[in-house]
């Protein structure tokens, strides 16, 4: 299954080459969470949101496709079955940011495996920049809620090698944040898919997924449907 052999974004300005990903393509057929049986294909270069009421199911959904919960159904990545990888090894290409990010260490760039690109897209999200202490060094329980979801993002892209996943699976990755730093999160998500990411994400933020989604999906009573198709009923 090949790897994007892009490096970490950076603080530099947004670019725009042309997909630096190989074709990717996440499908699930059967997929059962919960009451749901959920069939979907997402491919690289391509943001879908994932709305609806809470309790509905949709973090259970990402982790499902991640592989942290067990779920019937089949799950493929560019036609490699989902059962053929470790959960590791699937996670590398398949990578899933929660909402509430968890650290199990007591410093931030324990966390990291390439602790000098952490610290630029940190600076470039807004984290760390204006602090006479670097944000590698900064003890996890400074970290405000903000901060925290910030650096969870930087960690699932700052990988020993520069090699970020092909698919990103991020429960309401800007839920915590004020509306710059929203907007400096979108436009690292945007350059991501620009360069050949998958992108799959969830919100309670209709403009958000207007400004995000190519498509906007609405899960609710465990059924997954085009967001227009109840506007439209």
């Amino acid at each position: 299954m090949p790897a994007s052999s892009a490096p970490c974004p950076t603080a530099s300005p947004p670019r725009r080459p042309p997909p630096a990903v190989a074709p990717v393509r996440l499908r699930a057929r059967g997929l059962t969470v919960g009451p749901g049986r959920f069939d979907l294909d997402l491919e690289g270069g391509e943001a879908v949101a994932v709305e609806g009421p809470s309790g509905a199911g949709k973090s259970r959904l990402l982790r499902a496709l991640a592989d942290l919960d067990p779920a019937p159904g089949a799950v493929s990545l560019n036609d490699t079955p989902r059962d053929r990888l470790s959960g590791p090894a699937w996670r590398r290409q398949v990578a899933y940011g929660a909402a509430r990010p968890g650290w199990w260490a007591a410093t931030v760039g324990a966390h990291f495996e390439d602790r000098e690109a952490g610290a630029r897209l940190a600076g470039r999200l807004g984290v760390g920049g204006d602090d006479a202490t670097p944000v590698m060094d900064w003890p996890v329980s400074r970290l405000s809620e903000g901060e925290s979801q910030r650096l969870a993002l930087v960690r699932l892209l700052c990988r020993e090698g520069g090699e970020w996943p092909a698919v990103l699976l991020l429960d309401e990755p800007t839920a915590a944040l004020d509306p710059e730093t929203t907007g400096l999160v979108e436009d690292l998500l945007a350059e991501l898919v620009a360069d050949g990411v998958a992108l799959l994400f969830t919100t309670h933020n209709p403009a958000q997924a207007a400004r995000l989604a190519d498509r906007r999906l609405r899960l609710a009573e465990g059924r997954l449907t085009p967001a227009d198709d109840e506007a439209a009923a």
